[in-house]
């Protein structure tokens, strides 16, 4: 039986903001976990000590509303309770009650997803910092490098030897071209 890869890309789309915060929904967190939400709530419901406030929280009425409408997804339009949203630290501990190798995995990827974000914040920072030029296209490539970690390979202009991300911010355009060398 083949073991069932969770991507990275599954996850990092997964990543919303609320409150501030970059936070995973409980039926992502459940869907990438192999398990029912259900099991999830009960998880954080019988563990109440490891998960204190700032860890994971309900959402309230409106923010439900406003996902739904967002986001119209199954999952979304499915649930009869108020979602719980888990902050990164959240989603740390439940890894420690969710023992299953694919529960694991999907830790792994989770937790490298938001160190990506993190690291791509931190990279934006410092390119509106940066007093030079040289300093500037340094940033600007890994942040690049950073994005093209994040995004789904679909979304790339693939060819046999390289591959282009392009984006637009308000204060700079961004391109990236990964080359790669053929083997003969």
């Amino acid at each position: 039986m083949e073991k069932e890869i969770v991507k990275f890309t599954d996850i990092s789309d997964k990543i919303i903001v609320l409150r501030g915060q970059k936070i995973i929904l409980d039926s992502d967190v459940a869907a990438h976990y192999g398990v029912e939400t259900r099991d999830i709530n009960k998880s954080v419901k019988n563990n109440p000590d490891k998960f204190p406030a700032g860890y994971v929280y309900e959402l309230d009425n409106n923010e439900f509303t406003s996902l739904r409408w967002k986001f119209s997804t199954a999952n979304l339009t499915k649930t009869r309770s108020l979602p719980k949203a888990f902050t990164e630290k959240g989603l740390y501990m439940l890894a420690t009650i969710l023992k299953s190798e694919r529960a694991t995995q999907a830790t792994f990827e989770i937790i490298e997803a938001f160190a990506k974000l993190r690291e791509l914040q931190d990279t934006v920072t410092q390119l509106a910092e940066a007093p030079d030029e040289p300093q500037q296209k340094v940033l600007m490539q890994k942040g690049g490098e950073i994005i093209a970690d994040l995004i789904d390979d679909s979304l790339l202009k693939t060819s046999d030897t390289e591959t282009s991300v392009e984006l637009n911010f308000a204060v700079f355009k961004f391109k990236h071209t990964i080359k790669r060398k053929h083997e003969n």
